[in-house]
């Protein structure tokens, strides 16, 4: 059986711009009409809407001039209105000859908004469309509310389609306006209209308000309707429309009876650009352009995809030009460690394996986002510490900081059964836990070595709430040694370090005598 072809219009630059906050600039709009035309293949784009502004004038321009040269102009739509030459006067003067004309879709809207009877709006709609004709212009028509139209005042509509479908017009466009319909109704009220105008050409127009586009338009295809209008990252106003990547998935697992142009691979490029120009950020876990999507967190997933891709389905990263992650955290189990370490290149033993997958859960215990960047430097810590026999612990710590005052310290620490507690005061955080450890030392008859180097680094690609790596150089018997420590937190993952030096220089058994108290006490 033949596949049925459905056009797709993009709508990003016209009705995605009417996002919150979102203002394309000219040499923007350009950037997306090419990327949409060239590299999404999408069949068509509405790119502004007629007399907005001095800017909108530049930028159709700029999209007609180049799409001229291109062979794209007939792809190139501009929302119209019922306003005798006005706009057909500005369409010209930009170069654009495909005009989408914004009519009344329900009687409330003509009532109240017009105010005016449905015979003197076909009339005024009549002229319109064929001034366009005599200018060279095409001509689709919308009908603006028509879900309600359907809804409250279907008599209307059909008055509407009858006056409509004697016109000279290429397309009507049904917008689902405020976002209102059920996928019963949308199923419902276009097949009833594909049924009664079975020459002419329908396209339905979702919004998102109860998060139902993509339902819609399965429901609206499976009625007969011959197009689509999608915009990118589902923008638009209010809750926005219904989005180019989800539904171009949806038609191609769901509904393989139809066809499109769309290129899937280039989805995920034109949402990270359309992101990028409009500020607006993408969810993560927004369907195929989300960051964390095809990144899979519990162990038993990644232990499942090793063991014949139990946990794949058709929604496979490489269609759109995306790789599989398996994400670090505290549902992480061997199995997320493994794919990421062999993306690495890097192989541990069991025992190490374990620990290392211990690590990171307890940093994802503690809400500790880790990232592939983190995980050489996770594995250097663990494998670093295991290394070290560890006598000296320290227990706790309290660290403060205020306005006008020198940070103080608390500190806990037990060597073998004995526990010590001591507080001080210095020039930072964790200078004053190194007088606090001083103290405690002194006690011991240990002098702690010399502090020669301090360095704090992120890993390369980490983010500035991941964790950093505090290395430091101490002087032990006239010989350099460094020691490092790993957390979120710069002065823990110091005290981190700190702590494996304690290790190091070991812990001599020698009683306390009248004058070390008495260093102590002046301390």
């Amino acid at each position: 059986m033949s596949k049925r072809y459905i056009e797709i219009m993009d709508t990003t630059l016209r009705d995605g711009e009417q996002t919150s906050g979102v203002s394309f600039s000219a040499s923007e709009k350009l950037t997306i009409a090419q990327l949409l035309l060239q590299e999404v293949k999408v069949d068509r784009i509405e790119i502004a809407s007629a007399r907005v502004s001095e800017g909108e004038f530049e930028a159709v321009k700029k999209i007609t001039d180049w799409a001229k040269i291109n062979g794209f102009l007939d792809k190139i739509e501009v929302l119209t209105f019922v306003d005798g030459d006005a706009s057909i006067n500005w369409m010209l003067q930009t170069g654009a000859k495909v005009m989408n004309l914004l009519t009344k879709g329900s009687i409330n809207h003509l009532t109240h908004q017009l105010k005016k009877t449905p015979a003197e709006h076909f009339e005024d709609i009549r002229n319109v469309i064929e001034l366009a004709q005599s200018s060279g212009i095409d001509c689709n028509v919308y009908l603006e509310d028509w879900s309600n139209g359907m809804r409250n005042s279907r008599e209307y509509v059909f008055d509407a389609l009858d006056f409509l479908t004697t016109m000279p017009v290429k397309r009507i466009l049904l917008p689902d306006t405020l976002g209102i319909l059920t996928p019963s109704e949308s199923y419902e009220f276009v097949k009833s209209i594909v049924d009664r105008y079975p020459n002419s050409r329908f396209e339905f127009h979702a919004h998102n308000d109860y998060d139902l586009s993509v339902a819609n338009v399965m429901e609206a295809l499976r009625a007969g309707v011959h197009g689509l209008h999608l915009t990118v990252n589902g923008m638009g106003e209010r809750t926005g429309n219904a989005p180019l990547a989800s539904t171009i998935a949806v038609l191609k697992d769901f509904l393989p009876e139809y066809e499109t142009s769309v290129n899937e691979k280039s989805l995920y490029t034109i949402s990270k650009l359309v992101e990028t120009f409009s500020g607006i950020r993408i969810p993560s876990n927004k369907p195929i352009v989300g960051e964390s999507v095809f990144t899979q967190t519990a162990g038993i997933h990644a232990d499942g995809d090793k063991k014949n891709n139990l946990y794949f389905s058709k929604l496979m990263p490489e269609r759109f030009g995306r790789l599989r992650s398996y994400a670090l955290g505290k549902t992480s189990g061997k199995a997320n460690i493994e794919n990421n370490l062999r993306d690495l290149g890097i192989t541990l033993t069991d025992a190490d394996l374990k620990k290392v997958t211990q690590r990171i859960i307890e940093l994802g215990d503690r809400k500790e986002a880790v990232t592939p960047d983190d995980l050489p430097y996770i594995i250097s810590d663990v494998l670093d510490s295991n290394a070290i026999e560890e006598k000296v612990v320290i227990v706790n710590y309290v660290l403060t900081h205020s306005k006008n005052l020198k940070p103080s310290a608390t500190l806990q620490i037990r060597f073998g059964e004995e526990l010590f507690e001591e507080s001080a005061q210095g020039d930072g955080q964790y200078d004053a836990f190194m007088n606090a450890l001083k103290k405690i030392y002194c006690k011991k008859d240990i002098s702690l070595p010399m502090l020669t180097d301090y360095a704090v680094r992120i890993p390369p690609g980490g983010r500035t709430d991941a964790l950093c790596e505090t290395i430091i150089t101490w002087e032990i018997n006239g010989k350099d040694v460094k020691t490092r420590g790993l957390d979120s937190d710069q002065t823990v993952s110091a005290i981190m370090a700190t702590q494996k030096m304690l290790n190091l220089i070991g812990i001599p058994e020698k009683p306390l005598t009248r004058q070390d108290m008495a260093m102590i006490n002046a301390l």
